[in-house]
């Protein structure tokens, strides 16, 4: 029986029930897996008092530090963050958090191999406590650990000495290897691993009637990702608004909302466009199920599960050259890769509107990436590491 302490601050909870879904998903099947005995620590940050005690923290301040989430037996420890420090000192605070919790957990539970889910600040922590503790330790770059706190001033040379110092790493596409190579993280400690997808519950349904529940009768582009810059909806936005007969609408939230309801107003599309705001993660397959066309116009990406997730629905995806695309669409039935321009996503959605595909055959290019193969990867990656150090 294998111990594993997966360290996860990428993690859903009562506040926030999307944040880090796949995370949970991939946890969940490395816990069911019979050969597996796991606790999960899932750390919450939270600025001093007085700050702390702000409306805004307050759902996070409430959340119990101990509970069974999905099964799985969780500690939500808080860390300090300090504002103002774009994130230099979390690491260190969250080490320092969890040096006694860990002991106390030690006790009962003799974790063998520290699993982290986020480079940043997990990464950092997660060596310096399996030094602490004389366990092996595996990091997962994911997507903006890498591109955004791997290349930040405070926070760059953290993560980059967290990769070279892990036992092993993890990255969720080739693309997001390569960059993690370019930082100076040793490519003989980096392995793929894919996301997966639950293909039963991501399935192709009835187009027409999906589409009617969102008030909808033409061509329906859909977007799905946090309202942010990096997500490039502005971009999908003004693609639509060249094609006079399709709706779009966007799933998710985020501090651009503004900008983007001042963009429809200004752009005369708000009859064609809507922000859906935060769905819930099981209200998303309908949706990606009801779309012609899933469009994302990200800067950077690892492997974006909504990608996945929408050609397991038999929906086509028109994505940027970001992170793993190329390894998602291999076939042109699965949908186009453009530049990261109003005209060219308007040209990549209206080709494909042109030349729809059977759902089936769209589908077919996300049968590569299944929860079982993403749970057999990681048990054997993190026994890996075990038998190594022994």
């Amino acid at each position: 029986m294998l111990r594993v302490l997966t360290l996860a601050t990428l993690f859903p909870d009562i506040s926030r029930p999307n944040f880090g879904v796949f995370v949970e998903r991939q946890t969940v099947g490395l816990a069911a897996h019979p050969d597996i005995d796991l606790r999960l620590i899932a750390p919450v940050g939270l600025p001093p008092w007085p700050l702390s005690r702000h409306a805004h923290y307050a759902a996070l301040a409430a959340l119990p530090e101990r509970e069974t989430w999905k099964g799985l037996t969780t500690y939500r420890p808080r860390f300090t963050t300090l504002p103002g420090t774009a994130g230099r000192f979390h690491a260190g605070a969250l080490t320092r958090r969890l040096i006694p919790q860990l002991a106390e957990i030690r006790r009962d539970f003799a974790f063998d191999v520290i699993d982290a889910e986020f480079f940043f600040p997990d990464g950092p922590a997660a060596v310096a406590l399996g030094r602490h503790f004389g366990v092996p330790v595996s990091i997962k770059a994911r997507g903006a650990d890498i591109h955004h706190w791997g290349t930040a001033p405070a926070t760059g040379a953290q993560v980059v000495a967290a990769g070279q110092a892990a036992d092993g790493a993890l990255a969720v596409s080739q693309a997001m290897r390569a960059d993690m190579i370019a930082l100076g993280i040793p490519a003989e400690r980096i392995r793929v691993h894919h996301t997966g997808v639950d293909l039963d519950r991501f399935a192709p349904r009835d187009r027409g009637v999906g589409k009617a529940r969102y008030d909808v009768t033409g061509p329906l582009i859909v977007s799905v990702g946090a309202l942010i810059a990096r997500k490039g909806h502005d971009v999908v936005i003004d693609a639509v608004a060249s094609l006079p007969d399709a709706t779009l609408l966007i799933a998710g939230e985020g501090p651009a909302r503004g900008t983007l309801e001042t963009q429809i107003a200004v752009r005369g599309v708000a009859d064609r466009v809507r922000l859906l705001g935060a769905i819930p993660h099981g209200d998303l397959p309908g949706l990606l199920a009801a779309a012609d066309v899933m469009a994302l116009a990200s800067a950077s990406e690892g492997l974006a599960n909504a990608w996945v997730e929408a050609l397991a629905c038999g929906t086509p995806i028109v994505i940027t050259a970001a992170g793993g695309a190329g390894e998602v669409v291999t076939d042109p039935a699965y949908g186009r890769i453009v530049d990261r321009t109003p005209g060219a996503f308007a040209a990549g959605i209206a080709a494909v509107l042109a030349d729809p595909l059977p759902p089936e055959l769209v589908r077919q290019g996300a049968a590569r990436f299944t929860w079982a193969a993403n749970t057999a990867a990681l048990v054997n990656h993190l026994g890996g590491l075990v038998s190594l150090r022994r």
